[in-house]
């Protein structure tokens, strides 16, 4: 499976699952462990296990089997490493203490903000 189809598989999984707040990171060239991030949150630890799951299923049974997962079992955190693709799923209040959307935008906002203020 190509790299863009499983990024799609990842995102059309997470729709149906109805996770909510679902934000896409290109971060090829910010780390050599994946090319994109997915972030996303479920609404109980219930939901979060589900929609982990569900994405590790559908990918397996689309040929891409998970390298790995971590968290299902609590409900609170799970992350699907897809190897082209890393999904998180959390709960609202795991993700907004972790900021992993801030995490791995900060070097392109502190080159962006040192750009605004160096001398002309």
């Amino acid at each position: 499976m190509q790299l863009e189809q499983l990024k799609a598989l990842v995102l059309e999984t997470l729709d149906d699952m109805k996770a909510r707040d679902v934000t896409l990171m290109d971060v090829r060239g910010k780390t050599p462990v994946t090319d994109y991030m997915v972030v996303a949150s479920g609404t109980s630890d219930r939901h979060v296990k589900a929609i982990a799951e569900t994405v590790a299923f559908r990918a397996k049974d689309a040929g891409e089997a998970p390298l790995g997962t971590e968290g299902v079992s609590e409900g609170e955190w799970a992350l699907v490493d897809l190897n082209g693709v890393v999904v998180h799923v959390m709960l609202p209040k795991v993700r907004d203490f972790y900021a992993l959307e801030r995490l791995w935008g900060a070097p392109a906002e502190v080159a962006a903000r040192a750009a605004a203020v160096a001398p002309v």
